[in-house]
Parts: structure tokens; sequence; C-alpha cells
């Protein structure tokens, strides 16, 4: 197997560590993000990118500032703040889907994690305006509940979409809990618990989830351990862990998981190293005939600091984004974004 190399790019200044440690330098090879956002008021956590469906340049990122009075904020593609949420306790992470029937229309959803209500919440875009009636509440009758990690898969054959949601701690077999999105029938959405999945190695946590639309399968950190795979959809009543993968390659946590698409089947799995300020990258269809083998293709280090959250399209948005946008999370209370073509750059000259 050919050796993977760490490539240089530019260098990049310091960057604050916003959970109260000492400056943290970011490493001198670093990418250089086309934009930096403007700061959020507590701690930044995980990002997802709405693609507009009439005017891409008007597409915004969704962002959670987690702390007992944060909330989901919307940044523009200059990174400028748009709007804040109704104020959220602890919002984690959050997913985006489109096409959520309310009250007989689609209606595209942002949905996070309110980890210290132990619920997940369901917000209208672009305008960020609640629709849960309060919340749904997750994990109900466990001791362990704090949800953390959410990903929203939206099954094809009939657009029903499914939350998969990640806590603290849980018990392996059934750490993930999925619930099936739906109108309340008075123009709120409901969640109803469908599966419980998801072996875990009691190492630290699971937080990072990503899901697959196309390929119909889920991706989450055990973190300190290894990333897994499993099916998507609960009604094929499969559990079994179809891949487990990264376990050699990260210095310390698995965090963020974001799935870039050049086909319908074909693409790439980035994955945060978090202590290492890099992100580790993995071919999406697989490699060797084999969709559930995943050598690593290249190590791509980002201005990023203890990066938690990433996520990643390959729509043209215009400017510097022709091909896609890349937008990782950043102690420092910021979101970075990168130009696709300039990850893409890196994990061609890695694969030479």
């Amino acid at each position: 197997m050919k050796t993977i190399h760490t490539i240089v790019a530019v260098t990049a200044a310091l960057t604050l560590n916003s959970c109260g440690s000492s400056l943290a330098p970011v490493r001198k090879d670093a990418l250089k993000p086309t934009i930096v956002t403007q700061k959020l008021p507590h701690d930044t956590d995980d990002p997802s990118i709405w693609i507009h469906p009439a005017d891409v340049s008007k597409s915004i990122i969704v962002g959670t500032d987690k702390d007992s009075d944060g909330g989901l904020y919307a940044f523009d593609l200059q990174g400028k703040i748009l709007k804040k949420s109704i104020p959220l306790q602890r919002p984690n992470n959050v997913d985006i889907a489109y096409g959520l029937v309310i009250n007989g229309k689609k209606v595209d959803v942002a949905v996070t994690t309110e980890r210290e209500n132990n619920k997940i919440r369901v917000f209208r875009l672009p305008d960020l305006e609640s629709i849960d009636n309060g919340g749904i509440a997750v994990f109900e009758g466990e001791t362990m509940r704090d949800p953390m990690g959410i990903a929203l898969y939206t099954r094809p054959s009939d657009h029903k979409i499914f939350a998969i949601v990640g806590r603290k701690e849980g018990p392996s077999g059934s750490y993930l809990w999925q619930y099936e999105l739906s109108d309340s029938g008075n123009g709120t959405v409901i969640g109803n618990v469908v599966r419980k999945f998801g072996n875990y190695s009691g190492k630290k946590e699971i937080e990072a989830i990503a899901v697959d639309n196309e390929s119909g399968t889920v991706y989450y950190c055990d973190e300190q351990f290894g990333i897994r795979k499993y099916k998507a959809n609960p009604d094929e009543n499969d559990n079994n862990e179809m891949a487990l993968f990264g376990q050699n390659d990260f210095k310390s946590d698995h965090e963020g998981i974001a799935i870039y698409k050049k086909s319908a089947t074909e693409g790439y799995i980035l994955v945060s190293n978090q202590q290492a300020n890099t992100f580790m990258v993995y071919p999406r269809e697989g490699a060797n005939g084999n969709p559930n083998e995943y050598p690593l293709l290249a190590e791509i280090p980002t201005s990023t600091i203890e990066c938690d959250g990433a996520d990643v399209t390959n729509v043209n948005l215009g400017g510097s984004f022709q091909n896609g946008l890349f937008v990782a999370m950043s102690n420092g209370r910021t979101f970075h974004y990168y130009s696709w073509d300039s990850i893409q750059q890196l994990i061609d000259a890695a694969k030479k």
C-alpha cells in the first residue's frame, strides 16, 4: 500500500481555543480557509449546509452554538450571521433534510440535539422557525440520555425522513436510536422510535454521525476506537455492522464526518482527526471492489483547531466554491469555509 503523506499547503495564524485553554498553534502546513465566519457568543460545535432551491447564492450554513444559552445560527456564504433561532439549552450537533411533509407541504428542516432538555429540535428553513411544539423527547426511559450527535436519513423509496440520534453514553448494540419524523396532524413535527442499534467500544462516546442517502448507509465515530458503518433503512431489519475502519489512523478522537459526492456512488468520506487538526480521507465507494473496505487516501491539515463537526457539498455555489464547499468548526467560536478544489488538489497529490 502506498504510504500516505500529509500535504504541505499554506501557513495560517493562531486560533484561540474557546474552551478556555491556552492558544493552540495551527499547523504550519495547514490549508487556509476561504472564509472564516463571524464569531458566535459561546462555543461552535457542528455545521450543516442548506442549498437554496432557486438561487444557490442564497444558500446558508447552519451551525450550533453549544451553551445553556445557545442556539442555531444561520450564516451566509460570506460567513456573516443572518439569524439566530430561539434560545436552546446546549444544542450539540445539527443536520439538514429536504422535503418533510407538514400540512401537505414540503418543508426543509434543520434538526439539532438539545442536550440539557433531552430533546431533538426541528426548525423550518431558511427562517429557523421552530416547528416541533417545544421539542421531541429522546431516549425516554433510559438512565443516560444526553443527546449529542444527529444525522438525518431520507429514504429514497418514499421520502420519509428519519433522525439517527447518539448520546453521551449508552449500551453497545443499542447506543443509537432512530426516529421517524412526521406531521403531528396540527402542523408540528413529532418523532417515533423505529429502531435501536449500534455497537460501542466503551472508550469515550459517539457524537459524529453522517448518512449517505444514495447508498442507504450511516457512519458514526466511536471515539478513540474507529468509524462504524450500518444500513440506514430501519425497515431492512438489519443491525449488523457492515464495516469498522480508521482504527489506527487517528491521534486520539475520531470526530466530525462529511461525505463528498463525486457521483451517485463515488466520492470521499472525511473525518476529523481532532487532536491532530487534520482530516482523514477515505474512499466513499470502498476499494478493490469491496464497498466495505476503506483504506486511508490522504490526511489533510486544516486551519481548524480541535474540530468537532464538518459538512460538505458538491454543488457549485459560485465564486471560490465552483466545485463545492467544505465547512468545519474550529475552536475560537467560528466555522471555516474551504473551496473543495483546494481539498481535492491535496487528495490528488497524496495519491501520486
